[in-house]
């Protein structure tokens, strides 16, 4: 089996979540900077077997698409053209950066270490991974 490679797309910086290839195990692996995102992506899919994308859908509490969704929707269709070989799926990312942060809480991270907005990213980017897998 291949991994699935989740993507917390931001305007700044995106977070990256990988699972193990028996894509049981979902695992935060970095966050980048959105502007090198595409790069990085190509360059991880040449040494990992990646066979999945999954990329947080932001909606707003009525279901409708969030404002950010003009951002992402750009990024997809760069995506899918410098990677076509992966499918690229959506999911519900509602309420994930409130979940890593509570995460992080739980974890018994320091006031100073929860204030690292790259790390709620990559927290991020795990939850959005773990509920897809929990949805197939």
């Amino acid at each position: 089996m291949a991994r699935i490679l989740a993507i917390d797309f931001g305007l700044k910086r995106t977070g990256i979540a990988v699972t193990d290839e028996l894509q049981i195990i979902a695992s935060g692996l970095t966050t980048v900077p959105t502007e090198n995102l595409i790069s990085f992506l190509k360059d991880y899919v040449s040494k990992e077997n990646v066979e999945l994308f999954v990329v947080g859908k932001p909606k707003q509490m009525d279901n409708s698409d969030s404002e950010s969704e003009q951002l992402i929707v750009p990024f997809l269709q760069k995506l899918s053209k410098e990677i076509p070989a992966i499918t690229i799926e959506r999911v519900d990312e509602r309420f994930t950066s409130k979940m890593a942060f509570q995460t992080m809480i739980d974890g018994g991270l320091k006031k100073k270490q929860r204030r690292n907005k790259a790390l709620v990213d990559e927290i991020s980017a795990t939850i959005i991974l773990q509920s897809y897998l929990y949805s197939k």
